[in-house]
């Protein structure tokens, strides 16, 4: 054991006792204090040092630390740790802490040890952050200490630091080059600890790994993949990874599926149109590399291919020997790769992408790959020049009249339990219930699939492609899709030069489709040889172009029990089912093609639809706009006009009033007698005044303005009607714009009840209550009424006020008394007036309301659009790196299904 070792173990005084020795190590050691004593050069220290020992190992620790004090030699600072320990022991943190740091020595151990005191000190004393500043100066210092790092990593994971847990695990990883700490580390990546970890952190770890161990290393890449997928890291991680493996050397003779399968799925996600060119045109080329260099030459079918389908597309990205072994893996595989599937993958990429970026393929697409997948069944298409009894024929082999329904229309018709009728344009699938509702629909340039009852295509696994359009682009989309073509002749007119061009043109389009003929109408020819000669002609004459084509003669009129055997023999033998699987995958990659092109062709149009529909809104808009100011200003006239033709019924009974009143209180005189009480007759007179004004409004004023207000709101309502004839205008004009009826702009015609009956509520009755009209304080009235009060009684003296009060009513001035009046009884027809604007504005609130909402609505529209068509301007890559990827990944499975050398790649404008 080393000295060290003795101080740590606190055994030093092991030093002092011999073999053998009986004694107790005290008694040894107090025998030997007593003979250095008695030395001239007496050094007590080491023997004081070794006592503490015996002391603190006997739990005498204050004999312990006096023993220790006294050491003043070399072995001080070690004598000074030992009683921070036995404070620390009898539970005196804080002296225990300040003697651990006070203590200076350049020992790397005692350091170490003071470093591991304190940390377990400082957990005592809950000062966390202090335990973690002393283990990472432990770790730091000297990491090989016995414990040091077992005890960070426990204290970091009990304090859930990960992030100091996974910086400890990646550094000794490394240094240590210890498997059991990559173990611990690919535990935290495999518990998401690490996610946050820029990638480039594991690199020269992966790097040391892959030198110690393989099995460790695919295992640790594959938890770093795992953790990293779907996050903002990935790309990163791949180049992390594609480095890696570019610097490291690949043993062909190590198991690499694992990540090989990686490197396969992450290609298919990179290719699925979520990413830029820009984004992979770095990543891309290792990955490939990569994925080839790891995977088994009987799988490398697959990768190769995508290096080739690369590096056509990206030349000299791929580094040449790469190519060049691709192209050697293709050309000596014989590995059945999972054709179909990968296409039908494809397919859906395409399909999902399209949907996510409003580009939607429509549903023929799906309905014809599912066509094309279809091992089961045998697809014929069936077609002909018009006339030559195509629908005759189809209707003969079926027993019932099915085709010649969609005239116009490519009609899929297949077995199916009872009638199904499925019509499908680009973008909806509709339903019909029977043939004749089909023949109505006319369903011009879509595509038909029509499912009947029928023993002839069960038999046969059927399904017949009725193309009536000889020359149409339905004939070349549906032949792809076909394991053949047969084509109708009219054998008095047979295999016409338009005939042979379309054909050859087929050919050369589908070089590999079989192509055959029936030779329809042979009811008409007049004798037996005749009919033979025809045919033997006609076999000529095709066979000249197509030398593997048969022509079988055939009468739809007469379709005997013999024929329709012998046409089962015929599809036998000339129109084999969808057999391979890399047939099958080709055409349903002749159909991504096709479906590619169409998307550019979509986009392109979208962007044209986008550029007319904007256009087209900002028209509709300043009309809208122009519209509002319209209606608006016609609210304005024609509250204008209400109100003044109001105000001149108004002022017409306010002059009436005002005239009339002052005659009838002067006629009030009548009333007047020689022998009238003249101390009462000016309350007698108000009150016949007052009566007379009351029966003059209620009798003769309400009658006429009952009539006056039905004129003006008969006039009112013309008005308002002719509003509305002009809304109604207006509304036909932009329903014609939309081509829909959007706009319904109906006016609020309560506001004519409203007035109706206010004008009958206002014309009902009088409400303008009794007027002071004789009882009021002017001079000339106050002096008639003193004297009849004075005078009344005495008889000569009646004549005289008669005559007083006679003059005094028919001369008085009574127009203060109509104003008040006229002010009292007009003021419901004010208070009609005062609405009358606020009413006008109710009638046109409605269209006002639908013109404004529609309007922001299409400002709402333009805006969207706008910035969706300047985003599709100012980033094209948004829709062309997509639809370029696809066609790499198209390109790679033409490679893949052998067909890559017999047509030309797809080249995106």
């Amino acid at each position: 054991m080393t000295v060290e070792k003795q101080f740590i173990n606190k055994s030093y005084y092991e030093t002092f006792l011999i073999e053998n020795e009986t004694r107790q190590p005290i008694e040894v050691l107090g025998a030997l204090y007593r003979t250095e004593e008695s030395s001239e050069t007496a050094d007590l220290s080491y023997i004081r040092f070794a006592q503490g020992e015996i002391y603190y190992h006997s739990k005498d620790l204050e004999a312990a630390i006096f023993k220790w004090e006294k050491v003043e030699n070399e072995l001080q600072p070690w004598a000074i740790k030992n009683i921070a320990d036995s404070y620390f022991e009898i539970g005196i943190l804080d002296r225990a802490e300040e003697l651990y740091t006070s203590i200076v020595t350049e020992c790397s151990t005692l350091t170490t040890e003071i470093a591991l005191q304190l940390f377990s000190l400082h957990i005592e004393q809950n000062k966390t952050e202090s335990a973690f500043k002393v283990i990472q100066e432990a770790v730091s210092l000297n990491p090989d200490y016995p414990n040091v790092t077992s005890l960070a990593r426990a204290f970091y994971e009990e304090q859930e630091d990960w992030n100091s847990a996974i910086e400890l695990a990646a550094k000794e990883s490394v240094r240590t080059e210890s498997l059991q700490w990559f173990v611990i580390l690919e535990g935290y990546i495999s518990k998401g600890y690490t996610k946050e970890k820029a990638p480039g952190y594991f690199y020269e770890l992966l790097a040391v790994l892959h030198r110690l161990d393989h099995g460790q290393f695919v295992q640790m890449v594959s938890v770093l993949w795992q953790s990293y997928k779907n996050q903002d890291s990935y790309l990163a991680w791949i180049q992390i990874i594609n480095l890696v493996f570019v610097e490291a050397e690949v043993n062909p003779y190590n198991a690499w599926d694992e990540i090989s399968f990686l490197y396969e799925d992450a290609y298919h996600e990179f290719m699925a149109g979520q990413y830029f060119i820009s984004e992979l045109h770095d990543v891309l080329p290792n990955l490939l590399t990569n994925w080839l260099r790891l995977t088994p030459h009987l799988r490398a079918v697959f990768p190769a291919a995508a290096v080739l389908a690369w590096s056509e597309k990206f030349p000299y990205s791929i580094e040449a020997s790469f190519v060049s072994t691709a192209k050697d893996l293709i050309y000596r595989s014989e590995y059945s790769h999972d054709f179909l599937e990968n296409a039908l993958r494809l397919f859906d990429s395409i399909t999902q992408w399209a949907e996510r970026n409003d580009l939607e393929a429509g549903p023929r697409w799906d309905w014809l790959a599912h066509q094309l997948a279809d091992a089961k069944t045998r697809h014929l298409v069936v077609t002909g020049v018009k006339g030559n009894g195509t629908s005759s024929f189809i209707n003969s082999l079926l027993g019932e009249t099915v085709s010649g329904y969609a005239a116009g229309a490519a009609v899929a018709i297949s077995d199916g339990p009872e009638t199904e009728i499925a019509i499908m344009d680009e973008t909806t699938v509709r339903t019909v219930s029977s043939l004749a509702e089909l023949e109505l629909s006319s369903p011009q340039g879509e595509y038909v699939h029509v499912r009947v009852p029928s023993q002839f295509l069960y038999d046969h696994a059927l399904t017949i492609f009725d193309i009536p359009n000889f020359q149409g682009a339905e004939l070349f989309e549906y032949a792809r899709a076909s394991n053949g073509l047969l084509v109708v002749l009219n054998v008095n007119e047979p295999f016409t030069e338009q005939e042979r061009r379309v054909l050859l043109q087929v050919r050369k389009q589908l070089p590999n489709l079989p192509i055959h003929f029936l030779l329809n109408k042979m009811d008409t020819i007049y004798s037996e040889q005749e009919a033979m000669r025809i045919t033997e002609g006609t076999q000529l004459r095709i066979q000249a172009d197509f030398p593997n084509a048969t022509v079988l003669p055939y009468s739809s009129l007469y379709a005997s029990r013999q024929q329709l055997s012998d046409m089962t023999g015929f599809l036998a033998a000339v129109f084999a089912l969808n057999g391979a699987e890399e047939g099958r995958a080709a055409k349903i990659l002749y159909l991504i093609k096709d479906m590619i092109m169409y998307l550019i062709r979509k986009r392109e149009e979208k962007e044209r639809r986008l550029a007319g529909s904007i256009e087209w809104n900002e028209d509709v808009l300043a009309k809208l706009n122009a519209a509002i100011h319209k209606v608006s200003d016609l609210e304005q006239e024609k509250a204008q006009h209400i109100v003044k033709s109001y105000a001149v019924v108004k002022e017409a009974i306010q002059d009436e009033l005002t005239e009339q009143i002052p005659k009838l209180l002067q006629e009030c005189s009548d009333i007047l007698r020689e022998d009238s009480d003249f101390r009462n007759i000016h309350v007698q007179l108000n009150e016949e005044m007052n009566r007379r004004i009351q029966s003059y409004l209620q009798n003769k004023i309400l009658p006429e303005c009952l009539v006056s207000m039905q004129e003006w709101i008969a006039s009112s309502r013309e008005e308002l009607l002719q509003g509305q004839d002009y809304l109604e205008e207006m509304s036909e004009a932009f329903n014609a714009l939309y081509e829909e009826e959007k706009i319904r702009l109906q006016c609020d015609f309560r506001v004519i009840d409203d007035w109706q009956r206010d004008a009958e509520r206002i014309t009902s009755t009088v409400q303008v209550g009794e007027t002071n009209v004789f009882l009021r304080t002017k001079p000339s009235q106050l002096l008639l009424k003193s004297a009849g009060k004075l005078f009344g009684a005495l008889g000569q003296n009646r004549t005289v006020l008669y005559n007083q009060y006679k003059k005094h009513v028919e001369s008085e001035d009574y127009s203060e008394t109509a104003a008040a009046v006229t002010n009292k009884f007009l003021l419901q027809f004010e208070l009609l007036e005062k609405g009358l604007v606020r009413d006008v504005g109710m009638f046109f609130r409605n269209p006002l309301s639908i013109l404004s909402r529609i309007a922001e609505e299409t400002d709402a529209d333009i805006q969207s659009k706008q910035q969706l068509l300047d985003t599709m301007k100012a980033r094209p890559e948004m829709y062309h790196d997509p639809l370029t990827l696809f066609q790499v990944k198209l390109r790679q499975y033409e490679w893949v299904t052998g067909t890559a050398e017999a047509r030309n790649p797809l080249t995106l404008s």
